[in-house]
């Protein structure tokens, strides 16, 4: 059988995650908040707002000093209308959890319940909105978290979006022969099923019609 955490344990754990960010970064013009999720049980998680050269001092500190142990998810959006200071942005979507690494043969078992402090799991959201222009780049915490390798080669290839210092990022969704600069999320791009009748339009350089083509999607 399963075990959980009560809504009391989320509710504090979230609030002391907020405050614990806001603290080491509200200076720096970071914001922190608690925010509850409008489905399911509804626990609470805590959302963080930095720019591009902050990121990676409040990554290692989320590692570090507050356990956050799991990368589950990195997503990008391109807003071509959007302001000078946010034309992209890069969500992370983080988990702490009190599973460690064990030692063979043995075994660890959390009562949810129980758990205190930093052993209670938590999610984070961080959002890292990058100027406007056709260089948008953030500081990949590939080191940082090995979750964080796959999803940031998945956004990089789906939006263009630069990942520095990430190392061996190449193609993951798209064709490795995949014209450069060709990425299929940015808004420029027409796409088959955004009511177009080709995968890739002309101008990127494909000439190819896919085999499904003329098939009702």
């Amino acid at each position: 059988m399963g075990t959980t955490i009560t809504k009391e344990q989320n509710g504090e754990a979230a609030k002391a995650a907020a405050e614990n960010v806001s603290q080491r970064f509200a200076d720096a013009g970071v914001t922190s908040e608690v925010v509850a999720h409008s489905s399911g049980k509804k626990y609470e998680f805590v959302r963080i707002r930095c720019a591009p050269d902050q990121w990676r001092a409040i990554a290692k500190h989320l590692k570090h000093e507050m356990g956050v142990n799991h990368c589950a998810m990195v997503s990008g959006t391109h807003y071509p209308d959007g302001s000078a200071e946010r034309g992209w942005e890069v969500a992370y979507h983080l988990h702490r959890w009190p599973i460690q690494n064990v030692a063979a043969h043995t075994m660890t078992v959390h009562v949810g319940e129980k758990l205190t402090g930093m052993d209670i799991p938590m999610e984070f959201e961080i959002f890292v909105d990058l100027p406007a222009g056709d260089s948008p780049s953030v500081p990949s915490v590939q080191d940082v978290w090995e979750g964080a390798d796959w999803n940031e080669k998945e956004t990089w290839d789906l939006l263009g979006i630069d990942f520095e210092g990430h190392v061996n990022m190449h193609r993951v969704l798209n064709p490795h022969d995949s014209p450069v600069g060709f990425h299929p999320l940015q808004r420029q791009h027409k796409i088959r099923y955004h009511d177009f009748n080709e995968m890739y339009d002309d101008p990127q350089g494909f000439g190819r019609k896919p085999v499904d083509e003329g098939r009702v999607k």
